[in-house]
């Protein structure tokens, strides 16, 4: 099986081993595994090679070679570490997990191909036929469609609750219920959720608690602190933060991440050693990134909500949201996404986007560039208009993920395209 060993945060250098089967180990030797979260995000890194690098190198390999068939032998059958394939395990990949785990406060964690991947190996890894599922309403649309329409081939069933609707969640556990599965903040509505209320109600039924914490990042929010067993990114979004490279990750409880890696390794899941190395990068600058992309969001959404062609503006650091006060205790700071409905329906919209100049029009988000999305004509346009409101998708609804250009700039284009 799996393990994962925490981390000692006093020591200089912290020597990680992970048992990636049952007959071979790796070793990642991390330096300087110490500090606030901007010093680990820079400082944890895999032991310098003979050549003394000052940049963790890459390890482009499939496979690794071995002095004779002693040595072949003992790593196989867990006599003596070594790495054996990078499907199950590389130096890069290992890198990537021990710095998310830093800044979760995980126990172990898992990176695979695609923040897709990411949930659909978490909830795969640990659910079995027979399971039931809890999950947020509103929620992005390809979990959605794992949830609805994939899981239940295999006997998996699956219950949407309102976010808001706490009093009432009690009422939708069955005896089979075995996952929590939210977001916070949801995709691409905004909505918040109250991190430990659902932690003490996930502990209360004895529920795995998963979260999808990819809009707040772990630098902004770390729900293990509130009871998650289990936190999943799409690495493509800010952990990247430049559009590059895809990745997701997993982080958690030892006894959980045991078996979805048991999971991931045999279905493949895994993620690049290049992509590895390109997010682990990434995350050096993760902090200052995200306090731009805040800095930048909230000025924006001060104007939008004042604008009078839109409507429904939501950021969790605006009072106006509905669940602020939440939005406040659980996060460091609002995020880089906006959700605001321009008046006119899906054509008022449409021509929004159309009228805008600088800011792309993508599917992504977490970029250093300016992006708006508009849901019910592009990510959850294959949804039918009751599908659509039950995620909350309204007709006039964008996306928006404010990047790091000038803030004068990105208000510029925007109060353009309103006109």
């Amino acid at each position: 099986m799996f393990s994962f060993n925490i981390r000692n945060l006093k020591a200089t250098n912290v020597t990680k081993i992970i048992l990636v089967l049952p007959f071979t180990f790796i070793y990642l030797n991390t330096m300087k595994a110490k500090g606030n979260f901007e010093t680990l995000a820079i400082r944890t890194q895999s032991e310098r090679s003979k050549e003394k690098e000052h940049s963790t190198a890459l390890h482009l390999t499939s496979s690794y070679a071995y002095e004779n068939a002693e040595e072949m032998k003992n790593i196989f059958s867990g006599e003596q570490q070594g790495n054996l394939y990078s499907r199950i395990s590389n130096p890069n990949t290992a890198e990537l997990i021990e710095k998310i785990c830093l800044m979760e406060g995980a126990e172990d964690g898992i990176a695979t191909a695609t923040g897709m991947s990411a949930i659909f190996t978490a909830l795969a890894g640990v659910l079995e036929n027979g399971d039931h599922v809890l999950a947020c309403r509103s929620i992005f649309s390809s979990t959605n469609t794992i949830l609805t329409k994939m899981l239940p081939k295999w006997g998996i069933s699956y219950t949407y609750v309102d976010v808001d609707d706490t009093k009432n969640w009690q009422n939708f556990v069955q005896e089979n219920t075995k996952v929590v599965f939210i977001e916070t903040p949801t995709n691409p509505s905004l909505d918040i959720i109250d991190l430990e209320w659902l932690g003490k109600f996930s502990a209360k039924n004895n529920l795995i608690f998963m979260v999808d914490n990819c809009f707040a990042t772990p630098y902004l929010q770390q729900p293990i602190k509130y009871g998650a067993n289990i936190v999943i990114h799409s690495a493509t979004k800010y952990i990247d933060g430049q559009g590059r490279v895809l990745g997701g990750l997993i982080a958690g409880d030892k006894i959980l991440i045991d078996k979805i890696f048991g999971f991931s390794i045999h279905s493949g899941t895994a993620m690049s050693p290049f992509n590895a190395w390109v997010l682990s990068k990434s995350l050096e600058t993760l902090a200052v990134r995200m306090d731009r992309h805040c800095e930048n969001a909230f000025k924006l959404a001060v104007i939008l909500e004042k604008h009078p062609k839109t409507e429904q503006v939501k950021y969790p650091f605006l009072e106006s949201h509905p669940n602020f006060e939440i939005a406040k205790k659980q996060m460091k700071q609002g995020g880089g996404l906006i959700s605001f409905v321009v008046k006119g329906g899906i054509e008022g919209g449409k021509s929004f986007i159309d009228k805008l100049s600088m800011i792309s029009i993508s599917a992504n988000l977490g970029d250093t560039r300016s992006i708006v999305t508009h849901p019910a004509s592009s990510t959850h346009s294959g949804l039918t208009d009751e599908e659509k409101l039950e995620l909350r998708i309204l007709p006039g609804l964008i996306r928006m993920s404010v990047g790091l250009e000038h803030v004068d700039d990105i208000i510029a284009d925007i109060e353009h395209a309103l006109k």
